[in-house]
């Protein structure tokens, strides 16, 4: 016999989800974060060694499981960091999956500051301020943080849209998990929200028209003690 369930009014647990879900999986670690470097497709290196660990620590705990056999779809970044992620995680996934690279869901486009060093960057560019003017390029060619997230939010909502009442998996950014948390929340494009993201963290946020809930941010498999 089915428990009864508290009151609508009273009750503190949400529905069943029957929207769309986007599970976000931010890639391990890659050089560009271990070196400091600006990492668009110059700067990004791939995955480290621990990089990789994270990324089979997840693809493990996925394979036993089985929480996303459920997945219709997988999408990743352009980006080698994602799309390596996306091949160690792949067997704890549906077989039929095949990854779709979308540079719609990369990091924020760095311009002409992809591969530098951070103090580089700053000593050449000077580096925008984007809690006083978030229409500033990142640099010369590149995007704002306005533009990102009208990026981010183009791409979410077209994944939404060719997905309805599924569930989907993308392996992207620590900045494209960001944009989407605002998305969730119904803040202001130019809003900073500070999160920190964990390498091969998973964040599930269901889209039910105009509802948005989250379902898990930051759920991480750990790597094994050494």
């Amino acid at each position: 016999m089915s428990p009864m369930l508290p009151p609508e009014g009273f009750r503190t647990r949400g529905n069943v989800p029957r929207g769309t879900r986007l599970v976000l999986i931010r890639h391990g670690e890659a050089y560009c974060n271990a070196l400091g470097l600006v990492g668009g497709p110059i700067g990004c290196g791939g995955l480290t060694d621990l990089g990789e660990r994270q990324a089979h620590e997840l693809g493990g705990r996925l394979a036993r499981t089985r929480e996303f056999f459920d997945a219709t779809a997988l999408y990743t970044s352009v980006l080698p960091r994602a799309i390596q992620t996306a091949r160690i995680i792949a067997p704890g996934l549906p077989t039929h999956l095949e990854a779709v690279a979308d540079c719609e869901l990369c990091e924020l486009h760095p311009g002409a500051a992809d591969g530098l060093t951070w103090d580089e960057m700053v000593a050449r560019f000077g580096g925008p301020d984007w809690d006083e003017s978030p229409a500033e390029p990142f640099s010369p060619g590149g995007e704002s943080w306005l533009d990102f997230y009208e990026r981010c939010e183009r791409a979410l909502l077209g994944v939404v849209a060719r997905h309805r009442g599924e569930r989907v998996i993308l392996v992207v950014h620590g900045g494209v998990i960001e944009q989407a948390m605002k998305m969730l929340a119904h803040e202001a494009p130019g809003v900073r929200l500070r999160l920190r993201t964990e390498n091969c963290s998973m964040t599930e946020i269901e889209f039910d028209g105009e509802h948005r809930r989250l379902l898990r941010y930051n759920d991480v498999a750990p790597l094994s003690a050494e």
